[in-house]
């Protein structure tokens, strides 16, 4: 049941917000070509791939989906989730900007920009405070290990 309530979910809020609402900001433009198209391709498939490996965690460790009434019961700190905390935004921010290269547009661009300010102060306001209160000191001990967005990189020798 939770494969399906993730799958639903998934095809309501995240398809809207890096499918149909990309293609609403950029419509009638004509695909790029070439390089850029494939290119863009890529970084989609990319981004999905990303979306996807990130429920199937949530699903299968965590035993909940990504609807926020629906959460893991358990903290879901394996695969992607060792990189950074938040790897299934990125997944869906790295599907839009392939749609901007694929589509060549600003238009896009700028979508995924004001969406990456949304999934920050979502995750700031409301996520992080709630994990902290649900997960404890188990969610502080990750916080100190794995950084919000992007990986950390480990020093040079």
């Amino acid at each position: 049941m939770v494969y399906l309530k993730s799958l639903l979910f998934t095809l309501i809020i995240p398809g809207t917000v890096a499918v149909s609402l990309p293609m609403w900001a950029a419509p009638g433009r004509a695909p790029a070509s070439g390089a850029a198209f494939a290119a863009g391709v890529a970084v989609v498939a990319l981004g999905a791939a990303i979306y996807a490996w990130c429920v199937w965690d949530f699903a299968s460790f965590g035993r909940g989906t990504p609807l926020p009434l629906d959460p893991p019961r358990r903290l879901v700190i394996r695969g992607l989730y060792r990189f950074t905390r938040n790897p299934m935004y990125v997944g869906v921010l790295t599907v839009i900007l392939g749609q901007a290269v694929m589509f060549g547009s600003t238009a896009i661009l700028g979508y995924a920009l004001c969406l990456a300010i949304g999934f920050h102060l979502f995750v700031v306001l409301y996520e992080e405070p709630h994990l902290r209160r649900r997960f404890g000191t188990a969610y502080e001990a990750y916080c100190a290990q794995v950084h919000r967005w992007l990986p950390r990189i480990p020093p040079l020798p």
